[in-house]
């Protein structure tokens, strides 16, 4: 079996390989999580493979498998059917990986590997439903046109749901986001969209369901898994863990991105979301966690869509001040301290922490 991680040895530096994945893909600049909806170019982006070339007049989805009725269904009989548009926070499930000791060898996120955008598509349920799935039915499997090789597998990019998961009526096949089509690199001409869940779970450029009778056990359901050995089963990474970000305040230094602050009134701002449960509490420290005073919530966006949080600051000195936010859901799931360690670098929850200088 291919071990789906590496973590870096002691002293090694992040490599080219790194460089060029920290290139390819981009996380959401922070400043707009000032927005409800981030603007579409904005919105952070992983790609495993290729963008792949398609073209939607030729391109059909398979519904097949462990199915009475199988299906093929162009762009055009998808747009024909009932029309959803949902606001969701997509969050990639290595956000944080970064700041991890020692460090997973991946895609180098930060904080930014998130963002908010309004998706239109069509509810999964019916077409599955008249596809008619075998009582034998133990996964749906989920293939997209994203070809590649990932530790020495070749590989088509492929995710499974169960069943019951994959029947949530706010489960959907999107083609659109923030008003126009879905863009090359974030699946067009369709994509899966599973709100509540990593980013890994909604599928881009899909072109196949198919119904299996056992779990499916690809490549992307072993790598996205929390392993602390190289030969740990590990548990799947399913839904998002609680996390709140606050805008960074003030202005940058370029270089380090410490943030600088004229001393009177600021209003803290920021975004809270999880895929257990409503956002319920977030608190904020400007001591490091000294102190931790409750912030205000705004009414949430959209079910599965982050909620601003704010929280009015009197900066009356000069000095050097750390500004954090962490955010507890209706589960009573919360942000921790320190981050569990993991091989994989995934659901890293740790309290952001922004280092702000105040001047005169």
């Amino acid at each position: 079996m291919s071990h789906p991680s590496r973590v870096a040895d002691a002293g090694e530096a992040v490599g080219f390989d790194e460089l060029g994945l920290a290139a390819r893909n981009h996380g959401m600049p922070l400043e707009l999580m000032r927005e409800d909806v981030t603007p579409l170019g904005a919105h952070y982006l992983l790609t495993h493979y290729d963008i792949p070339a398609v073209d939607a007049a030729t391109w059909r989805l398979e519904v097949n498998g462990l199915v009475r009725t199988p299906r093929s269904l162009s762009l055009e009989d998808l747009r024909a059917r009932s029309v959803t548009t949902s606001t969701v926070t997509m969050e990639c499930a290595g956000n944080g990986r970064a700041r991890l000791l020692p460090r997973p060898v991946s895609q180098p996120w930060l904080h930014e590997a998130v963002g908010t955008m309004s998706w239109t598509g069509t509810p999964l349920r019916p077409i599955l439903e008249e596809a008619g799935l075998s009582e034998e039915v133990a996964d749906l499997v989920f293939t997209g046109a994203d070809h590649g090789v990932e530790r020495g597998v070749e590989q088509d990019y492929a995710r499974s749901l169960r069943v019951e998961e994959a029947m949530r009526a706010d489960v959907l096949l999107v083609w659109g986001c923030n008003g126009v089509d879905l863009p090359p690199q974030h699946g067009f001409p369709l994509r899966l969209l599973v709100p509540g869940w990593y980013g890994m779970a909604s599928v881009k450029w899909l072109r196949r369901i198919e119904a299996v009778s056992s779990r499916f056990d690809g490549y992307q359901m072993r790598a996205y898994s929390l392993r602390q050995h190289i030969d740990d089963e590990g548990e799947a990474l399913t839904r998002i863990a609680p996390r709140a970000l606050v805008v960074p305040p003030g202005f940058p230094d370029f270089m380090s991105r410490r943030r600088v602050l004229r001393p009177g009134p600021c209003l803290l701002e920021g975004r809270a979301w999880s895929g257990w449960g409503e956002v319920t509490t977030v608190e904020v420290t400007v001591d490091g966690g000294g102190t931790w005073h409750r912030a205000q919530l705004d009414p949430p966006v959209d079910r599965w869509a982050w909620r601003r949080f704010t929280f009015p600051w009197d900066v009356t000195g000069e000095g050097s001040y750390a500004v954090s936010a962490r955010a507890t859901d209706a589960t009573r799931r919360t942000q921790p301290a320190e981050q569990p360690w993991n091989r994989g670098g995934f659901a890293n929850t740790c309290v952001q922490r922004l280092d702000v200088t105040v001047i005169a």
